[in-house]
């Protein structure tokens, strides 16, 4: 049976059953969305890690090197803009 061979026989359904039909495809439908978000979630993170570690081979293939004296003074230590009261 073709799809629209499906939709055209739900004309021949009562209101109730085509309202219970509904339902039955408004909860596999939710169900779908919440694993497919999952996934996306999911990926997303291992996206993340994977620039992590691309970003951690890039820095150890070039030599570089950081430490503390690196970050030391970039730290803005002025008060902020001026505020008037």
């Amino acid at each position: 049976m073709t799809l629209q061979e499906i939709i055209k026989s739900l004309d021949e359904l009562s209101a109730e059953e085509q309202a219970s039909l509904m339902n039955v495809l408004r909860l596999k439908l939710s169900r779908i969305s919440r694993e497919e978000q999952g996934e996306a979630a999911k990926n997303e993170g291992e996206t993340f890690w994977q620039g992590i570690l691309s970003f951690r081979e890039a820095i150890e293939k070039e030599g570089i090197v950081f430490t503390d004296e690196d970050f030391a003074d970039l730290r803005d230590r002025s008060p902020g803009r001026e505020i008037e009261l």
